[in-house]
Order: C-alpha cells, then structure tokens, then sequence
C-alpha cells in the first residue's frame, strides 16, 4: 500500500511504512539548507520515525530554524562527548561539563586528573570530523525510567540517575552513537554528517564549543572573551556546586528531604551579602551616580531598591532614578527594518534631556523630574523636585545605563556601573544546560499574567523582538559594568513553576507559540515545586510572583 504526502504544494507518494528521511531528497531542492527535521500535522518528528498515515500537511525545519539549529547544537555536543569520553577514558574521575554560554559559544570544563590543552582538542577535534565524515547514525530508543537510571549509574553519570529518580513518566529516550549512550532534552539530527562546522577554543578553565547559529547557518561566530561575565558564572557554578546542589537532580533531592526553608534563606543571605558587598564599594569610592543594566527580567527594579536600602544602612541618601522616565513621546519613537516601533533602541530615551537633568543634580541645581504616561505615551510633569546634598547618591536603572551615550555628560569618576542578569547556576544535568534565557522568559511570563493580564501566549510572540533588543542594546556593553551580579536564585524553578504551568497549559496546539510552550512544560517537569510561602518579601523573585515589600508592582 502507498500514501500520499503534500508538502510544499507538491503530492508525493510513499510506500506505507515509510520515514520522514525518505522525503528529504524529494523536497531538499526545494530549501536552502540543510532539512533536519519535520513538522507533520501540529507534530515535529526526527527524521528517523516512520510517516503516520494519516492525511496531514507537512512541512521542514531546517538549520535556519531554531528548533533545527538546536538539534544541531545537541548533535554537536553529543559528538563532542564521544569524543572526550574516548581520549580520557583512562583518566580516573572523568567527567565532561557542559555549562553555559559565553561571548558566542558554549562553555565546558572537564573533571578528573586532566587538563585542557591545544592538543586534546585538536584530538577531540579530529575525532569529532571523523564521526561526521562516516555519517554515524544517532540512534533513539526508549527505556525504562529504571533502566535508564541504571545505565548511567554503571557509567558514573550520576546527575542524570538522579535526575531520573524523581520523574513520573515511564520511560526516557536513550541516544546513541557507536557505542556511547547518553540522554539529551530536545530532538536531535539523523546522523553525524550534518555536523561539518565547529571549533574547540581553550579558555579560563575550560574550553568553548563554536558553533553556527540560526542567523547564519554556514558560518561560526567570532568568539569573544567576556572575563568578567565568565568570572561571575565561574563564582556562581561553583557555590551552587560547594553548597551540593549544581543540577536539577540534586535540587529535586533538597526538596523531597523537606529542607527547602533553609536553602532558600541560605540563598536569600548569599545574594544579600553580595549587595552589601557592592554598597560598601560605593561608599569606600565615593561613587555619586550608580548605574544598573540588565536585560528584561534580570530584577533590575528590586535590585535597585536593596541596594539603596544598604546604601541608607551606611549612611548615604540614594534617590531611584528610571530611565524609562526620560522616554520620547511615543510617536517620536524609532521603527525596526518591519516598520514596528523599536521601544528598545537607546533612541527612544531623551539622552540630551536626561544627560542635562542628571549633570544639574550633580552640580547641585534643583531639577524637576519627568514621568512618563505609559497610558498616553508622553512625558508628565508632576511637581517632582529633587536637590542632591553631599551625601545623597543617584541610582539610575534601565537597560541602556551602560551604553556611553546615556551619560555622556557625566563625570567618570563618579560613576560607578553595575550589570546584573539572571544566570542560573541550575543545569538539567551535566550535559544538558538551562539556557539562562529560559529563566528569564518564565520570570517575565510570570509578572506579566500577574500585572497586566497578559497570557503566556503573549509573552512568547514578544520575546523574539525583546531578545533582538537585547542583542543590540545590551549585551554589547555588559563588559564595560565594574561590577556584574548574578541574579538567578538557586530554587526559583521550582517556584516558577508553580505560577508558569497552569499559563503554559493554557496554550492550545494550533498557536504559534504552542511548541515553544510544550518544551518549556517539559523542562518544568523536571522540577519539583515548592510553595513560596517561605520566601523573603525583599526577593528578588517576589518581583515576579508577587508579594513584594519592595513595591515593585
């Protein structure tokens, strides 16, 4: 028997049994890169799984998309473990850590009696194009829960047995490539031969993972050493590994041993001692303007507001400044490439106005301050006067307090920057990361059900656009911060969780956003919930779910 498939408005015909590899020389012609995937009815399938025969639309995901370019990244990584895993098979202790994002690429370590030079890598390296070049099948089967635990108990893979144990499903998905097993959240390529383009770098005290992006596909980016942003990241990773808890599993384990108070008040004091921290160096420089940025839901506003309060503590009086007060009206407002209004390019901020404002209050002149209708989209005058005395002390939050321009007209000795970003120190298990993105999409998701209706649907079609700002307006200048703060509490997952699953599930499966929504309820499902009735008013996360002391909305 034969079925009929349509596909980019041509009608195939397949023998019944047949997989969804076996369309990708009838359609490849027809896209400009590489088919890695399909979408099949409302479905994504790998291209090993054989076509339903059922009278569906299909369509393809190539290393243009993201979901596609993100199996390529896993492959990639997949590849890379192997390969690791070969070199070092000798080396006692071994293990391979995939950690994070860094200027362009993905950042790992190794652990065990070993040390990364030029020369394993090249070995990795090498390895790694010869697997390609034999075009190795990435073969899936399913287990169960229990087998799969002791698969990787047997090769010392313990973060991801434990990561297991507190599972409800049945049964997990195994991949493997040649003899080397491992599992990975999220689809993967067909074969080894799509990965061609990669580069393994040394730095700090580990190495970096170049690869393609979505953007351009057949072209690595050019790596760029953040020091800094490394340097909190490294810090951050190792106290959530020197207090046992640097992945889901053994998150999962605290909660169900019912000690989630005192790791939340470890976490609370932690990040309260960094602020403390930053405050007594404002003071000891006699810093008169502190400028923090960060990228949307970093918790740029209770932030803000702590430090202010540890600022009072040692004497000085701080005075919150916006920048989002100092918008231009909002038909004066800068249009992207679509002719949508870019509300976060640094054009939309008034510069010589605030630049003008913020030099008077330093040289001592009574300013009037604006505040912005977001109702109306104009500046408001509202009588809100402000002298700075000699003690008192400007803190100015928004996303563009980095860049030059917003305050060019200031003195640079009294300046004093701060970035702050929400950089979960939590990965899933030692080689499936938490894109720290993810965090913050949840956290945003969150405050904006709470504080303006939105639903999750709605978040999810703007944070394309809010990423792209980020790009372009943010990240660029995050090196130029003297002092960088990670943002990201060690149990917040959990916690979201318990607001961001019930929005999640309200998408149904005919909406844009329904695949997006389905990966971020099955990166939730790892995580076991606690109640936030035990979190301090002045967290960080109370931003977002509610309950603040801080009046932050």
């Amino acid at each position: 028997m034969s079925m009929k498939i349509t596909a980019k408005g041509r009608v195939v015909e397949l023998e019944e049994g047949s997989k969804f590899q076996d369309l990708v020389p009838l359609f490849q012609d027809m896209e400009e890169y590489p088919i890695v995937l399909v979408r099949f009815g409302k479905r994504i399938y790998e291209l090993h799984k054989r076509i339903p025969n059922v009278d569906q639309e299909c369509s393809f995901l190539t290393l243009k998309d993201s979901i596609g370019m993100k199996s390529y990244h896993r492959s990639a990584v997949f590849m890379l473990l192997k390969a690791f895993y070969h070199h070092c098979k000798d080396v006692p202790g071994f293990r391979v850590n995939m950690d994070y994002t860094l200027g362009g690429g993905f950042y790992g370590y190794l652990s065990g009696d070993v040390q990364i030079t030029k020369e394993l890598l090249e070995k990795v390296k090498a390895s790694m194009l010869e697997y390609a070049e034999k075009k190795m099948p990435i073969m899936k089967r399913s287990v169960s829960t229990e087998d799969a635990r002791a698969i990787f108990r047997e090769v010392g893979m313990h973060s991801k047995e434990e990561l297991f144990r507190y599972r409800m499903t049945s049964r997990v998905n195994i991949y493997s490539l040649g003899n080397f097993q491992d599992y990975f959240y999220g689809y993967m390529l067909q074969n080894t031969s799509y990965v061609t383009l990669f580069d393994l770098l040394p730095y700090g005290d580990g190495f970096i993972l170049l690869l393609p992006t979505p953007e351009k596909p057949n072209e690595l980016p050019e790596f760029c050493p953040m020091d800094k942003l490394y340097q909190v990241q490294k810090e951050s990773s190792l106290w959530a590994r020197k207090v046992g808890i640097g992945d889901i599993g053994a998150l999962n384990k605290q909660i169900v041993q019912g000690d989630t108070d005192s790791l939340i008040l470890m976490q609370e004091a932690y990040f309260e001692k960094q602020i403390g921290n930053i405050a007594m160096s404002i003071f000891k420089e006699k810093k008169r303007v502190v400028l923090i940025a960060g990228p949307s839901s970093s918790g740029k506003t209770s932030f803000s507001k702590r430090l202010s309060i540890q600022l009072s503590a040692l004497g000085l009086k701080p005075h919150a400044i916006s920048v989002d007060n100092y918008f231009r009206a909002r038909v004066e407002a800068p249009k992207d490439e679509e002719g949508n209004y870019d509300f976060e390019s640094i054009q939309c901020v008034d510069l010589e106005l605030f630049n003008k404002d913020m030099l008077s209050l330093l040289s001592g002149e009574r300013v009037e301050l604006p505040r912005y209708n977001f109702f109306t989209g104009e500046r408001e005058y509202k009588g809100d006067y402000l002298k700075m005395e000699a003690e008192d002390v400007l803190v100015i939050e928004g996303i563009h307090c980095l860049n030059d321009l917003m305050s060019t007209s200031l003195p640079e000795e009294s300046k004093f920057r701060i970035y702050i970003s929400a950089l979960t120190p939590l990965n899933i298990d030692e080689h499936n990361r938490i894109p720290t993105t993810d965090v913050r999409l949840l956290r945003r998701m969150v405050r904006d059900n709470r504080t303006r209706g939105y639903s999750a649907e709605d978040t999810i079609s703007i944070w394309k656009n809010v990423r792209r700002g980020e790009d372009n307006y943010i990240f660029p200048f995050q090196e130029r911060a003297d002092v960088m703060v990670n943002s990201a509490l060690i149990y917040e997952l959990a916690v979201l969780k318990i607001f961001a699953q019930p929005l999640l599930f309200q998408i149904e499966n005919d909406s844009p956003a329904y695949q997006e929504a389905k990966r971020l309820l099955k990166f939730l499902d790892y995580v076991l919930p606690v109640s936030p009735e035990s979190i301090p008013k002045n967290s960080i996360i109370r931003e977002f779910i509610g309950g603040s002391c801080l009046h932050v909305g």
